[in-house]
């Protein structure tokens, strides 16, 4: 084994509990007597006047107790959300099938949710809007549309020798987390409260019910040990839950738990943002982009919740991995009477990327070139390029003024093209499609360059404590929320390595407001970047403390103390880190401290979205097989190659689990997971048997990950980078893939128009497409 823990394959430090069932979520935690259950009352229109609710008769049901309704809220009736223009429970109208209107209490689970079906709704319907592009076209927006340009887009479009136009849509996509939203409210005395959440964002949780129910953010302490996932929809969307129990645990003066069934976690929360893009693109015989422009609709629901962050970020992310020096780029964040649409793995990134990945591929066939030759063209570069853009004349500056310092985008997609057999491959596959009338293969290698840091300067900002108790164990308490990741494994591992101890002998404790306040949400990619470097400069702060008292006795100099191996070693002696925690102890040495780190270097103009937003980017690329059936749709990932750029790892195999799992996830976006609602806004696609996420059937026989051997560039924790959203976007790979297959079975050389996901539908109209 490694003489230190960073570096090393650790186990996950919950894994052997969570597959003996033995690890404790929400709903598991012992109730305490007198607890009530609660179901929420759904809207059945997707908009209207909420004209009375008659609950007499879900009153009469044996053990129902109560009804919570918006005037039971003894605070503000809006969500403290930044936009405000949410309600707790539905006012004087419904905005979206599914919203909550309110709550009915029962002394268990199933009677409340048969009584809140019992309860009358009288609802005038109003008309609906249910797509983006009905949005804009009645200018009906949660947030005002934004813009940003470079150099003269129409004039290069009107120059270029070759131009393209295009639409396409891509859907949104359901989290699907295997715990669903729960919040357990437990009133205390003296108007406190302690909520157990399961939550990506204890502090908004705080925020949001002491808010709403008219109390200071003290009297309320939020807790979460783990999430059984959250992908994002336990960022803002948890809070709505720990709101509606806590304000009916206030109106019982009871504890309340509420958990949302898998439908009604469906019907109620929003999804990954869906996009409609339109774009006029410019480019010369060799496939260099030339201009652009690209106008954005995402779809963000009734309310704003975290679509102008989202939205932006896709704006950023629109160039990927390619420089686009005359560029005009439109975003209009649309409101409709859909559930209101919420942060999702990569958060917008996947939705700018899936853009230009799309237009080079439609340019490459238009020309008749390959893919990749026209991805590598457009690449940013650091070699003199268009004179005036930088003072070197580089191509290595983004549309919104940000220089690309870290480029590993060449050499690593080189490096993945050879792996992978990339040409020979094409050669083979296009020797299969010959002879292969009805099933037909297709090949793409797509990169992923991701910025990393909340585009919301103000949340890089993170705290830790780090307490060393006296038989030489260290607990640690820090900001960001475990949901699977990992990320209380990798902090245990820094502070470990920080105070030379065995991995063993630190742990993590649950997520506290009471411990560490004001914390930033466990998102953006930031949970170990954050959090590890402010608890390794709290278990720093100690080592100082014990270094300096070590000194005292042995008469050296504090540069000559060193920790590790379970040892604290000085040229005079060799002690025991436990025997010298003791000595401090009892000459009164401090053994905890806090830590507070601050991510450098990132600033931006929220209002032109031009500066440095991001601390660095991440890279990666991945090269997918796939197969389609002409006669049915159907396709099918063979081979999945990745070459992804994790920095120096701090954990081998939970970094590969997460660019395992991330591109799976990224793929079922692309490929099965469609989200439809009907002519009424009502989800038709609210179950597992009806949405339909990737299944162990559906992981390619080959999937190979190889990490890019180089560290961080930037001073981060370990020479480490982000893993959690960048290699969701290498599942573009797939789509490009499956595009190049049905343009193989075509052979007309015409763009490949086909919306996403790739169902067998839209496959088959790609296919047959005039």
């Amino acid at each position: 084994m490694s003489a230190t823990a960073c570096g090393t394959s650790l186990p996950h430090e919950s894994a052997i509990a969570q597959i003996t069932g033995r690890a404790t979520y929400v709903d598991d935690m012992p109730e305490l007597q007198g607890t009530l259950y609660a179901a929420p009352i759904l809207s059945p229109v997707a908009h209207g006047r909420l004209r009375g609710v008659d609950a007499r008769t879900a009153l009469t049901l044996p053990g129902v107790r109560d009804v919570v309704l918006a005037r039971d809220i003894p605070g503000d009736p809006i969500l403290a959300a930044f936009a405000h223009d949410e309600p707790v429970f539905a006012l004087d109208t419904v905005q979206h099938v599914g919203q909550v209107i309110g709550l009915v209490l029962a002394d268990d689970v199933m009677t409340a949710r048969r009584a809140a079906r019992r309860v009358a709704l009288d609802i005038e319907a109003l008309p609906a809007v249910l797509t983006a592009r009905e949005a804009h076209a009645r200018q009906s927006y949660v947030l005002p549309p934004v813009h940003v340009t470079r150099g003269d887009a129409a004039r290069a479009l009107k120059q270029a020798p070759h131009t393209l136009s295009g639409s396409f849509e891509v859907g949104g996509q359901e989290h699907f987390y295997l715990e669903g939203q729960i919040a357990y409210a437990v009133p205390h005395e003296q108007q406190q409260w302690v909520i157990y959440s399961s939550t990506q964002h204890p502090g908004e949780v705080q925020h949001w019910v002491a808010h709403a129910l008219g109390l200071h953010n003290h009297r309320v302490r939020v807790e979460c040990r783990r999430m059984g996932g959250g992908f994002g929809g336990k960022e803002t969307q948890a809070g709505h839950l720990a709101v509606w129990a806590a304000i009916a645990a206030h109106k019982t003066g009871r504890p309340v738990k509420l958990r949302l069934d898998r439908d009604d976690d469906f019907l109620i929360t929003g999804k990954r943002h869906p996009f409609a893009y339109d774009y006029t693109v410019g480019f010369d015989s060799e496939g260099r982009l030339l201009g652009l422009d690209l106008t954005l609709l995402a779809n963000c629901g009734f309310s704003a919740d975290l679509s102008g962050p989202v939205a932006d970020r896709a704006v950023f992310h629109c160039d990927n991995a390619y420089f686009l020096e005359h560029v005009a780029i439109h975003s209009f964040r649309c409101r409709t009477n859909l559930q209101s649409f919420t942060a999702f793995r990569g958060f917008g990134g996947p939705q700018g990327v899936i853009a230009i990945e799309t237009i080079l591929g439609d340019i490459a066939r238009h020309l008749g070139l390959d893919p990749l030759a026209v991805r590598l063209r457009n690449l940013y570069s650091h070699a003199p390029g268009s004179p005036g853009l930088t003072a070197s004349g580089k191509r290595d500056t983004t549309h919104y003024q940000m220089q690309v310092e870290d480029n590993i985008l060449e050499p690593l997609i080189t490096r993945l093209a050879h792996t992978s057999r990339y040409q020979q491959r094409r050669h083979e596959i296009a020797a299969w499609n010959v002879d292969s009338p009805v099933i037909k293969r297709g090949l793409a290698l797509t990169p992923v360059k991701f910025g990393i840091s909340f585009t919301a300067t103000l949340f890089n900002q993170a705290g830790a404590l780090v307490h060393v108790y006296t038989d030489g164990s260290v607990m640690v308490n820090h900001g960001g929320t475990e949901m699977g990741q990992g990320l209380h494994t990798k902090v245990a591992q820094i502070v470990a390595d920080e105070l030379g101890v065995p991995f063993e002998r630190v742990l993590v404790s649950a997520s506290d407001t009471a411990r560490v306040p004001n914390a930033s949400a466990t998102a953006a990619s930031s949970g170990t970047d954050l959090n590890g470097r402010a608890a390794q400069f709290a278990a720093r702060n100690v080592r100082h403390n014990l270094a300096a008292f070590v000194c005292g006795l042995d008469g050296c100099g504090a540069g000559e103390v060193e920790f590790r191996h379970g040892q604290v070693i000085t040229p005079q002696a060799t002690r025991d880190f436990t025997e010298m925690v003791g000595m401090a102890y009892a000459n009164r040495i401090q053994l905890w401290s806090d830590g507070f780190y601050r991510t450098p270097k990132i600033h931006y103009d929220k209002t032109t979205l031009t500066g440095r937003p991001f601390y660095y980017f991440a890279y990666g690329a991945a090269c997918a097989e796939v197969a389609i059936d002409t006669l049915t749709g159907e396709t099918r990932v063979l081979a999945v190659d990745i070459l992804h750029d994790v920095g120096h790892s701090i954990n081998p195999a939970i970094d590969i689990g997460q660019i395992e799992g991330g591109f799976v996830q990224g793929m079922g976006w692309l490929t099965t997971e469609e989200l439809v609602w009907n002519a009424q806004g009502q989800l038709t696609t609210h179950a597992p048997s009806t949405y339909k996420i990737p299944a162990t059937g559906d992981i390619p026989a080959r999937l190979k990950v190889d990490l890019w051997p180089e560290p961080n560039r930037e001073d981060n924790v370990f020479g480490s980078k982000a893993v959690g959203e960048p290699p969701f976007m290498l599942a573009i790979s797939v789509w490009e893939a499956i595009r190049d297959a049905v343009a193989q079975a075509r052979g007309d050389g015409e763009p490949v128009q086909m919306d996403a996901p790739a169902t067998p539908e839209r496959v088959l109209r790609a296919l047959s497409a005039d």
